[in-house]
């Protein structure tokens, strides 16, 4: 299993489970900060490792009238905060070439929406960048096919890959989530991500935007974690009924510690296990 070094976290090699989160997009700068306080302080109490999330441009809306963040520059800005007041590594998405020279000056992993997770010459100039790459799986492909993701970004030298599952398209409006998937793709050598929150998404199943089925986020998650996955990716907000983006598959903040503590109590059994070769 290749480890990723994600400034001082560390994905991968049975090490204990990381927690990506944060808002789906950043929709203003208070808000933003607001929220990576709250979850730098319930993951420092339960000596969780955190990467922050939250997107600057969301290219991949439902309608063209959504939301879709502040923009590269405001978004960047942002996350540089971020990054310097609560000392935590960040995460954001890229969705063409032209993006990737900002983002990389202030991002530390580049990752690569699920619907563009073919794109060769987005994956290759990412790759090029030197930073860890979270590729998330397209909704349309099987696991094994992201080998060949893995592969474009491999060739340009680049082996810290990180790989995310998200769901895959089952019918109209609705993702369903194999578990075999993160076995699968764990195989490839790298990391393995879980997005429970994508993951009961409901993608065009409110008309204009997305709905979703924020309850089933915690039975996904700990299924997931029962796996011997390296990290688990929740979108969160203070109030995701009022979020401009992904609010009905988004944890509410408060909700956060709870779930984790169950999280990290799973993860730290069938971690054991794995290291004892008995699963």
């Amino acid at each position: 299993m290749q480890q990723v070094k994600v400034g001082s976290t560390t994905f991968g090699g049975n090490k204990r489970l990381v927690l990506i989160a944060g808002p789906c997009a950043i929709e203003d700068e208070e808000l933003t900060l607001r929220i990576a306080a709250g979850l730098k302080e319930i993951t420092s109490r339960l000596g969780c490792e955190l990467v922050f999330k939250a997107s600057y441009d969301k290219a991949n809306r439902t309608s063209v009238t959504s939301f879709r963040g502040l923009g590269v520059e405001p978004g960047l800005r942002v996350l540089e905060r971020v990054k310097r007041e609560f000392d935590l590594p960040v995460l954001s998405d890229i969705h063409d070439i032209t993006q990737i020279a900002a983002a990389a000056e202030v991002l530390d992993v580049l990752q690569i929406p699920a619907f563009l997770c073919r794109q060769t010459d987005l994956l290759v100039a990412a790759g090029q960048t030197g930073k860890p790459i979270n590729i998330k799986k397209g909704q349309f492909l099987a696991p094994w096919d992201m080998e060949h993701g893995v592969n474009k970004v491999v060739s340009t030298g680049n082996c810290r890959i990180l790989l995310t599952e998200r769901g895959a398209t089952f019918g109209y409006n609705n993702l369903v989530t194999d578990m075999r998937a993160l076995v699968i793709m764990r195989q490839l050598g790298y990391p393995v991500i879980f997005d429970a929150t994508h993951s009961v998404q409901l993608p065009g199943g409110a008309g204009g935007s997305s709905g979703g089925q924020r309850q089933f986020v915690g039975a996904l998650s700990r299924a997931a974690v029962a796996t011997g996955i390296d990290g688990l990716f929740w979108e969160v907000h203070e109030d995701p009924d009022r979020a401009l983006c992904d609010g009905a598959n988004s944890l509410p903040l408060a909700h956060v510690e709870t779930m984790l503590k169950q999280m990290l109590a799973i993860d730290e059994l069938v971690k054991e296990s794995l290291a004892q070769g008995e699963v």
